[in-house]
């Protein structure tokens, strides 16, 4: 006999998004959180919903098709709090992506958007450039503009654990996985909490931990071997002066890196991200001295305007890569979903804000061999997002 069809640990956004999906199926689940919903990554991301117009340079086109879906749901389910915004690429004469390049790539984002108005894009005349934000002209040749959209991360996954809970799924925070014992076709999670320790038998256990996953995964018994994976920390700054036109998409001056520079909240500025691979606590991940000099350098080279401006706050947050050689940027962002104890343990590496949802279909999808059948009671695709921050 079990209490839940299936406990997930970790309320970020991956974890959050499992949990709508299993209980918009129809089973019951405990969602364990150790500090709070988008506590981690989920809340020190770039806030934007993409569709990852940069990693068709490595290739990843289902990614970037798949994202561009996620994309429009969003836009349709989230109208309050997921919102298109027009991004802008400049070309300089020492900018390495070069206007044919750029023009090729957007009509290739455009088609796997399926050309519908929010995918396409233009390249905007001399005229309207004094119009950017005090954007430096000096040697620019031209200016893109594009649509994809921003969020605000912590309130998007706060949005989807109320969704999972409205569709009864119950939340326990903070509480902090102990041990995991697999048992004749059960799972015994248990579980430190503040109150008291306790435990709870389920049909499956979904690890959403993000950077503690290999963490929460060691605490299964009997044990495997888990996946080998590296943190990317990713450092943002802000800024106390607001851009008015849209999300910058430059080019660092220093190594040709992508950097978004973009309004946020009445009057900030958010610079970010960078890329470094990090080995310490996840939970004292912070942005470092170099990559704040880093971002100021660039947003001081393309809007002058900035050059006297110190940053008001830094943040960094976790990517979970797949360990492997090479720059991070060049690495599949693809989200792994690895399945063990005879299908009754699935854990998560990595994930994509914009794509949580499809993800999280997928995650439910694979554990259905294991758990009873169930009566749906909702399909995400139509589940509306209310804003609760």
């Amino acid at each position: 006999m079990t209490d839940v069809d299936i406990v997930v640990v970790g309320a970020g956004i991956q974890g959050a998004g499992v949990a709508q999906a299993a209980a918009a199926a129809g089973y019951s689940v405990l969602l364990l959180e150790q500090t709070g919903i988008a506590s981690g990554t989920s809340s020190r991301s770039s806030k934007l919903i993409h569709g990852g117009l940069r990693y068709l340079e490595s290739g990843q086109f289902r990614l970037v098709r798949e994202c561009l879906r996620e994309r429009a749901l969003l836009l349709r389910n989230a109208p309050s709090f997921v919102r298109l915004a027009p991004h802008y690429i400049p070309v300089y004469r020492e900018t390495r992506r070069r206007p044919l390049l750029l023009r090729a790539g957007l009509s290739l984002y455009a088609v796997l958007g399926g050309l519908h108005p929010e995918v396409r894009f233009r390249q905007l005349p001399r005229s309207a450039w004094s119009d950017l934000d005090g954007l430096n002209q000096d040697g620019l040749q031209a200016v893109f503009r594009y649509f994809d959209a921003q969020t605000d991360d912590a309130a998007l996954t706060r949005a989807v654990v109320s969704s999972a809970q409205s569709l009864g799924a119950t939340l326990l925070m903070p509480a902090t996985v102990s041990g995991v014992e697999m048992l004749s076709g059960t799972v015994r999670v248990q579980y430190r909490s503040a109150q008291t320790d306790g435990e709870v038998r389920c049909q499956a256990l979904v690890n959403a931990a993000g950077p503690w996953v290999n963490t929460v995964l060691d605490n299964v018994t009997p044990r495997v071997e888990a996946l080998p994976m590296e943190c990317v920390a990713g450092a943002h700054i802000l800024l106390p002066r607001r851009l008015t036109q849209g999300v910058y998409y430059a080019e660092s001056p220093s190594d040709g890196r992508a950097i978004f520079i973009m309004p946020w909240h009445d009057d900030q500025t958010l610079v970010g991200t960078t890329e470094r691979r990090y080995q310490g606590d996840p939970a004292q991940v912070e942005a470092s001295m170099a990559e704040i000099d880093y971002l100021l350098a660039t947003i001081r080279h393309y809007f002058p305007a900035y050059a006297a401006l110190e940053p008001v706050a830094s943040f960094a947050g976790l990517r979970v890569l797949p360990a492997a050689e090479g720059a991070a940027f060049t690495r599949s962002r693809d989200t792994r979903l690895y399945v063990t104890h005879a299908g009754r343990v699935l854990t998560i590496y990595g994930g994509k804000l914009t794509a949580y949802r499809a993800m999280a279909e997928r995650a439910v999808a694979l554990l259905r061999q294991v758990l009873p059948a169930r009566a749906a009671k909702a399909d995400t695709k139509y589940l509306m997002l209310e804003n609760i921050s």
